[in-house]
Formats: structure tokens, sequence, C-alpha cells
């Protein structure tokens, strides 16, 4: 019993830590006064008002950007599914020489932090003539080594004799891959689908490297115009905040059951 109680106390203690840097930043961006840098802070919204909000889409246009997000969000979950999911299967279910090292090669990548990368891609997406362009955005995060371990995994939980009975039935590689493994996997598919989504839709170094058009700015860059326009507004760039982590949690929410699945089934 105490055992128990040990153990929820400490995902108590787990969740106040994870939850109190938005509960606060709400608190903040619906407040109009107060100390907003208080200490102890005010965990409490002071004369509550949605006026920071209505400042937000008066000062930026963030439908604008809202859309910009969305569209990379979405073709980069649509490409990285696609091509990752083209890459774990051989790994996972074909016999060729340097099956190994290719696999190794990709695992070594994870050692490396994203931003190392930062200067051979924008090299390659001015060679490509793809800066200012989605598609430069886009491409230098439509394959991870990430994806394509939880992929490859799900392609190994797959029985082989499921894949013996298609081959013997004269099915091609590519009807097995399509027809068979990939509803099979759904679950996982869904749950890098919405890792991705996430990543990409928070994702805020890359696009403001490779993008220079304001109109074009995806919405975790756009609504940084709120620093320069209310420089002393910390309620308004919190509201704008705000606006930017919902989208993502109300579509965790809505996904968490094929998520957990995934997960689960990575597990195991």
């Amino acid at each position: 019993m105490m055992k128990t109680a040990a153990h929820y106390l400490l995902l108590c203690a787990i969740a106040v830590i994870c939850v109190f840097p938005f509960w606060w930043t709400l608190v903040t961006a619906i407040s109009t006064e107060g100390n907003i840098f208080a200490f102890p802070p005010t965990f409490w919204p002071q004369q509550p008002s949605f006026e920071n909000f209505v400042e937000v889409f008066k000062a930026i246009p963030i439908w604008s950007f809202f859309r910009n997000s969305v569209l990379i969000a979405a073709c980069t979950v649509f490409w990285k599914l696609a091509l990752c999911s083209a890459a774990a299967y051989p790994l996972a279910r074909m016999r060729f020489k340097g099956r190994k090292l290719v696999f190794g090669l990709i695992l070594a990548t994870l050692v490396l932090p994203s931003e190392v990368n930062f200067l051979v891609n924008f090299i390659t997406v001015t060679k490509l003539s793809l800066v200012d362009t989605y598609t430069g955005v886009i491409l230098p995060n439509v394959v991870t080594a990430v994806a394509i371990l939880l992929l490859k995994q799900a392609f190994e939980e797959v029985p082989q004799d499921l894949i013996d009975a298609a081959r013997v039935d004269g099915a091609s590689e590519w009807t097995i891959f399509s027809r068979i493994m990939l509803p099979l996997i759904a679950p996982w598919l869904a749950t890098v689908g919405i890792l991705t989504a996430v990543e990409a839709w928070n994702e805020y170094i890359w696009p403001s490297i490779v993008m220079s058009k304001p109109d074009e700015f995806p919405l975790s860059v756009g609504v940084l115009y709120l620093r320069g326009t209310f420089g002393s507004s910390t309620r308004v760039i919190a509201a704008g905040t705000i606006l930017t982590i919902l989208p993502t949690l109300a579509a965790f929410l809505f996904t968490q059951r094929f998520f957990m699945r995934g997960m689960d089934g990575a597990v195991k």
C-alpha cells in the first residue's frame, strides 16, 4: 500500500513539474493585472480577460501562419511515413549484403544533435534553389533514424508465416508491403505520424533559417513578431504562445489512443 502511494506521489510530482510552465503561461495570457514576475508566482489569473488573445489576432496574420504550419506538418507527416516505411521494410524483412551495416549507420546518426546538420542542409537546399520554399523546410525532416527504427520493429512483429503465405500465392514484394504490411502496422504508423506532426509544428530554428518571407512563416516563427510589436507586453506574447500550443494539445488528445497502441506495440 505504501509503495503504491509513493508511486502515485511521484507521478503527481512529475505531472506538476510538466504542467506548471503551461499553466503559468495560460495564467499570464488571461490575466490583466498583477506582477507577472512576482515571487512566489501567481497561480490564478487576476481580472481574467481574453483581450490579450484579441491583440494577437490584431498584431499578426495568425491565420496565415496557422495555414502554413498545417501545410508543412501535413506534408512532413506524409513523406516521412512513405519514405521511412519504405526504408524500414527491407531492413526488417529482406536479406541482403550490408543490411546490418546500413542499419548501424542509420542508428549512428542518433548520437548527433539535429543542429549539426543545419550547415550541410542549408548548403544543399541552396544548391537545389529551395530557399524560401516549403520544400526546403520539409525536405531535411522527411527521413529520421527514430522513425525507421520504430517502423522496422513494427515490421519485425508481423508473423513471417503471413508473408510466406502471400509469396506462395504469388504476391509481389510491393503487394506484400502495401496491401499486407502497412495495414497491419497502422498503430505504429499513427505513432510516428503524431510524433512527426508535433515535431514539425513546433520546429522553429530550421524554418527561421530557410524562410525569409514573413507571409510564408509557420506559426512557431511568425508568433515571434509579437516580441517586436509588443516588446513590453509579455501577456500578449504568452497569449500567442498558447495559441501555438493548443493545436498540438488538441491533436494529441484526439489521437491518444492510436499513440498508446503504437507505443504498446513498440514495447512488446
